[in-house]
């Protein structure tokens, strides 16, 4: 199969998963020279990063802490143990047709009036994986619950409420950032695809790139931070579809005909390999909304079994709200 007809069979793919949109659908020809710019976008600064090409760097296990005489590890979504490989292939046609349906839909969301002093609601459900060596030196795994309730104030002014476990908690982290966003900061990021993943690739490089102790490598990184700032629940419909599109501008995304998300909801996902894990977007196959995202492993390890879901989060409920503690 020469690359002509593999890219016809993967837009054939996504067709089948995703039927036809209720908005209005790309005009013919249009998501093909959207692909061919990306395409070239993407050539562009592969060249353009030749010159620097990344180590492979040590493991680096993740969130290790002591407790009870027992190490815990937990596995966090998106998370790797060594750099993705450097030469990942473009991403595929039918990614970029699925990103392309979720941005159209989300650039039709109705626009929210937002006000200062609000605050950003979302509620998920779903759990990680914890490997836990016990004092006997047995290896354990467990699944953590990671459902919760949160509160973030639209303009930063106010320390985020997470609610766990009927348990409210003030997270001591000042928001608004790309790790911990506002919705006037995710108002106030380009639209422009090319220049957000620039923003998030940049910060990605500073942290995840060549001479970082990372092992995520910038690519994987930005891919797990979009996803991140997207499952924020409140997204701008501008801002929520250039994510979508400045995704389809990282090498290695993918299609996953079938996923279920952490509320047993059926969709199609978006993903991309890393060290042995698939970290997948699941989008709602009539209406190309995200309903969550899970990581899968593609071969066995201490975690678990290739086919194996060891984190998986899906958005139950989100909107605005006057006030820390009520729901829409």
């Amino acid at each position: 199969m020469n690359s002509e007809q593999r890219e016809q069979a993967e837009r054939e793919q996504a067709s089948r998963v995703l039927p036809p949109a209720a908005y209005s659908d790309p005009a013919p020809g249009r998501t093909e020279a959207r692909r061919r710019h990306l395409l070239s976008e993407i050539d562009q600064q592969t060249r353009a990063r030749s010159a620097r090409r990344p180590r492979r760097r040590m493991v680096l296990v993740l969130g290790a802490a002591m407790a009870a005489g027992a190490t815990v590890v937990v596995l966090s979504l998106g998370s790797g143990t060594t750099g993705a490989p450097y030469n990942a292939p473009p991403a595929s046609a039918a990614s970029v047709q699925v990103l392309e349906r979720a941005a159209l839909a989300a650039r039709a969301t109705s626009q929210t009036k937002v006000l200062d002093g609000q605050y950003a609601y979302v509620k998920t459900v779903g759990h990680t994986s914890v490997l836990s060596e016990t004092k006997s030196g047995q290896m354990e795994l467990l699944r953590q619950d990671e459902g919760m309730e949160q509160w973030t104030s639209v303009d930063g002014s106010e320390p985020t409420l997470q609610r766990k476990a009927g348990k409210d908690n003030l997270l001591p982290d000042a928001p608004g950032n790309l790790n911990s966003p506002t919705y006037n900061f995710l108002a106030a990021l380009p639209t422009d695809p090319h220049a957000l993943l620039k923003h998030i690739r940049d910060d990605a490089e500073r942290n995840h790139g060549a001479g970082s102790d990372s092992t995520t490598g910038p690519d994987q990184e930005a891919f797990v931070t979009i996803g991140d700032l997207l499952r924020n629940g409140v997204t701008p419909p501008a801002t929520a579809a250039a994510l979508y599109r400045a995704a389809a501008l990282i090498p290695g995304v993918d299609v996953a005909p079938e996923a279920v998300d952490a509320a047993g909801r059926r969709g199609v996902a978006v993903a991309r390999v890393h060290d042995g894990e698939r970290t997948e977007w699941i989008f709602d196959t009539s209406t190309a909304r995200l309903l969550g995202e899970r990581t899968v492993l593609v071969k066995d390890s201490a975690w678990g079994k290739a086919g194996d879901v060891v984190t998986s989060v899906a958005l139950v409920s989100s909107g605005i709200v006057a006030e820390a503690g009520q729901t829409p």
